[in-house]
């Protein structure tokens, strides 16, 4: 048996915010504190996208029907997404964090991890002092709860969280980390997805500790360096590394599910231009363009659309997207209904030389585009759009899953951020 107070080889920690939209709202609304709040997509959407604790009693989950949410639960508080005050709250916290150490992972909007392994000899404290640190820390600056778990890997951290939700703090030790997963079924891990479980299931391997037994070369074979992680995941050996850096972009897109079955060609075209002026205002956010997208519509039968779409040059105005957008709705779109819409860049890459590259006219269009972006980030987004846009979808943007306080995953800016980066670019 090992001194859990000395110090360890890896120490990470993973923070994950217990109900955090839900409990934004009750924070900054007093008389919602102890009581069921379910959260939709702005006034028209029509499933939670969270609620509460106190919803969750009754058996409400993210998904479930507002209507149903009702059945459930009579007295449950309707509350519209505010996804500008989240993406606040979660930046501070963020920040907050590099204040214990400066190797923190932004997971999620509400999650991260934190390596304390090379911050050990300077806090002095054991693993659980610093996990109370942890805790108040985020409490000072936010006023809400979090769950912290630490072992000395990623994936064992995240375990350890979810078993002590909500307000919790779990502790498992390096050199326990893997008599501690033996049992648990290995879908419970974090990134395990079910056509990997079933693979293994096929092989005998249910719980972490059957994987585990396994030669690694079984993983690696088929699922190359993921395989091979799975196998070091299983055994309380995650080697990931907290990634403090975002990388490049590989591919920056946004879509929007429609009313399902829409088969009026005009709203499929609007949501469609709809998500081209999005991307086009986060490529020249980020000083990217790109020249390859992939514009798709989502039916029954899955998906209509291609990614082979070209502009002529790289390019980050929506005009000639939009030109590509309509080439699918009028030339590919034989009027199934359609239930989503996507429009992605695949390659994006810096903007360099702009002006020397492009002639007169997309000179002209960028200053246009220069001052389209001013006006909305002061305003907020759309507030110029074109007429095409009047009626489209009121729902707000949401918090993809990806989602960082900084870089090109930055997807949702709050309004005095957005201003002031654009002073500075300047």
């Amino acid at each position: 048996m090992q001194d859990n107070s000395q110090h360890w080889p890896r120490l990470i920690a993973f923070v994950d915010m217990d109900a955090f939209f839900a409990s934004i709202e009750q924070r900054d609304h007093p008389e919602y504190r102890g009581k069921p709040v379910g959260i939709t997509n702005g006034l028209t959407g029509t499933c939670f996208i969270t609620c509460s604790y106190e919803a969750r009693t009754y058996g409400i989950r993210i998904g479930t029907r507002l209507k149903e949410g009702r059945k459930l639960c009579p007295e449950i508080i309707w509350v519209p997404a505010r996804p500008e005050r989240y993406a606040e709250v979660s930046t501070n916290i963020m920040l907050s964090l590099q204040t214990i150490t400066p190797d923190v992972e932004v997971f999620s909007v509400d999650e991260a991890f934190l390596d304390l392994t090379h911050c050990q000899r300077y806090w002095r404290k054991p693993p659980e002092v610093m996990g109370a640190m942890i805790k108040a820390r985020v409490t000072e600056v936010s006023g809400l709860a979090c769950t912290v778990g630490i072992s000395g890997d990623k994936t064992t951290a995240k375990y350890a969280a979810k078993q002590k939700k909500p307000n919790g703090l779990a502790i498992i030790p390096p050199w326990q980390a893997r008599d501690t997963l033996k049992e648990v079924p290995l879908t419970q891990l974090c990134g395990i997805n079910r056509g990997i479980a079933g693979f293994l299931a096929r092989r005998g391997a249910i719980t972490c500790g059957d994987v585990a037994k396994l030669p690694i070369s079984v993983l690696g074979d088929r699922f190359g360096n993921p395989g091979r992680r799975i196998w070091q995941m299983c055994r309380g050996e995650d080697a990931a590394a907290v990634e403090t850096k975002v990388a490049a972009p590989k591919s920056m897109g946004h879509g929007k599910v429609m009313p399902p079955n829409t088969t009026d060609r005009d709203t499929i075209f609007m949501y469609l231009v709809h998500m081209a002026e999005k991307l086009g205002a986060r490529l020249r956010q980020h000083s990217l363009a790109a020249q390859g997208y992939f514009i798709g519509l989502r039916t029954r039968e899955g998906w209509l659309g291609s990614n082979h779409f070209k502009t002529s040059l790289p390019t980050n105005d929506a005009c000639p997207v939009i030109a590509l957008c309509k080439q699918l709705v009028w030339d590919g779109w034989q009027g199934q209904g359609v239930f989503q819409v996507q429009v992605t860049a695949l390659d994006p890459r810096p903007v360099q030389g702009q002006q020397e590259l492009f002639g007169e006219e997309e000179d002209r269009i960028e200053r246009l585009n220069e001052a389209m972006d001013a006006i909305n980030d002061r305003y907020g987004e759309f507030a110029l759009a074109r007429a095409s846009l009047l009626h489209r979808s009121d729902m707000p943007n949401v918090i993809a899953p990806a989602w960082k306080p900084y870089g090109h995953r930055q997807t949702i800016v709050p309004a005095i951020e957005r201003i002031k980066k654009r002073s500075e670019a300047r």
